[in-house]
């Protein structure tokens, strides 16, 4: 991966972005991604899409989310202590004893911590429970409500302060790369398509409020209406300890992308997608998912009269957690298959 890339994907790692405050976000990949495509916009809903060759066939729409997971203030107390809500499916095992970054109005980044009372102070039961999220709160450092108030309000929102970093030259963790590991892969499709050029009509979409429900999908799916979808997320790695294979299905980092089959994707897209893979070196790993997959592809499929959909992955370890793990080469690699496929497609 160039190193332009890894520079874009660490500042899009950085920005805030739970569901529904996704903007900081979405300006980012915008200023980055309109320097090759034809057209950018951001729509009503908050969706930013860019456009190769709009007058092209057939329109094909590549579907990333660019929400994270994370917390909501929700009640400050008369000492300045902050009480919140989760965004998304946040695991309560891993909350206390957080950093956190809220943002306020403003767009100031406030520092603060998810205390909990020592280990040495719990009673024997509560030792073996996890904290609920009202016994759970955010410390700023302040000492009232008051001087609380002057720095956060009701509605802000906060994730995990933590940023990109890499482990070694593949190997890079963060919070949020589901799913903007995706947004990411989107916009890096897009760079190459545009030094090719395509007869297709290439529709790249970083889509908002997938973690609460799929939301921006729909509705830039049902705004572009394409003849071909395909969703861009992460899947759970499952090459490390207590992770069941025969469940889960056998799915390693640095195995390359993901292609999912199943009833959410169309036959022939899946077919398309492995013949690529093939054709062009491109390792590539199989999951078997029979139902909706509860991913960008699962409204898409479903958009108007439907659409043709794909879905292909980025295997992540330790999902909607701080520390999520992937491999910068699959991400290159889900980028180059996503493009070949579509140079495919359109000629």
């Amino acid at each position: 991966m160039n190193p332009e890339s890894i520079e874009f994907l660490k500042h899009l790692i950085d920005k805030i972005s739970p569901s529904g405050y996704e903007k900081e976000a979405t300006e980012y990949w915008k200023s980055r991604t309109k320097e090759f495509t034809d057209k950018i916009s951001c729509d009503v809903h908050g969706n930013c899409i860019g456009v190769l060759n709009p007058e092209g066939k057939p329109t094909i729409m590549l579907a990333g989310h660019i929400d994270e997971i994370g917390y909501m203030v929700k009640y400050i107390d008369e000492d300045g202590f902050i009480y919140f809500v989760t965004i998304g499916g946040i695991d309560l095992h891993l909350v206390p004893g957080q950093r956190v970054w809220i943002k306020n109005r403003a767009g100031k980044r406030i520092t603060g911590v998810i205390g909990k009372k020592p280990a040495h102070l719990l009673e024997e039961t509560e030792k073996k429970q996890i904290a609920t999220i009202d016994q759970l709160c955010i410390d700023i450092g302040t000492n009232s409500e008051e001087e609380t108030r002057k720095l956060v309000e009701i509605g802000d929102v906060a994730v995990p302060a933590v940023a990109f970093e890499r482990l070694n030259d593949d190997i890079a963790i963060a919070r949020g790369f589901d799913d903007r590991a995706g947004a990411f892969v989107v916009s890096e499709t897009l760079r190459r398509l545009s030094e090719t050029r395509t007869k297709a009509s290439v529709y790249g979409v970083a889509t908002v409020q997938e973690e609460i429900g799929l939301r921006g999908a729909k509705t830039s799916a049902y705004g572009i209406s394409p003849d071909i979808g395909i969703a861009i997320d992460v899947t759970f790695a499952t090459d490390y300890p207590q992770m069941e294979k025969k469940k889960a299905g056998d799915i390693k980092i640095g195995g390359g992308p993901v292609i999912a089959r199943g009833p959410n994707m169309t036959h022939d897209i899946t077919d398309r997608l492995i013949e690529v893979a093939k054709e062009n070196n491109i390792p590539y790993q199989i999951e078997a998912i029979p139902r909706g997959t509860g991913t960008d592809a699962n409204v898409i499929q479903l958009t108007k009269a439907g659409v043709a959909t794909g879905l292909v992955s980025i295997p992540l370890r330790y999902m909607h957690t701080p520390v999520e793990l992937l491999s910068l080469t699959d991400l290159d690699n889900v980028s180059k298959l996503l493009a070949a496929f579509i140079s495919r497609v359109s000629s």
